[in-house]
């Protein structure tokens, strides 16, 4: 029991346990006028959206990159915190219709701090559907 410290290791590893590795994954359902705050610890974020729904994130670090995938359970309008800055400064238009799936890449540019936004490079793909 207790902590290890060391520079090395022998053997194959095959019996540690307690190490996470792979990809972390959050899912959130948010209906009309609700804000999906995405969790910047999680690498890809599942978004099920119906009505009016806001897009904003909480921590983060800067250099960390995520994907958002965006899923339309019946009409949705899809909108994004002013901590997203898309290529030209425009925000994309997301598909509507039930059923349309975007997916949004993103990359912590700057982690807000305080009296410093946070900033996300982001990219779109719309309308997978």
């Amino acid at each position: 029991t207790g902590t290890v410290a060391a520079t090395a290791f022998t053997g194959d590893g095959s019996a540690l346990t307690g190490i996470e590795i792979g990809i972390s994954t959050e899912a959130l359902v948010k209906t009309n006028g609700q804000t999906a705050l995405l969790n910047l610890t999680k690498d890809d974020h599942k978004v099920t959206a119906t009505g009016n729904v806001t897009i904003d994130v909480t921590g983060g670090a800067e250099a960390t990159s995520h994907t958002l995938r965006v899923v339309n359970s019946g009409i949705a309008t899809v909108g994004f915190s002013t901590y997203f800055l898309f290529p030209s400064g425009g925000t994309p238009v997301l598909p509507t219709a039930s059923g349309a799936i975007s997916l949004i890449s993103f990359t912590v540019h700057r982690a807000g701090a305080v009296g410093v936004s946070t900033q996300l490079l982001s990219g779109s793909s719309v309308n997978f559907s």
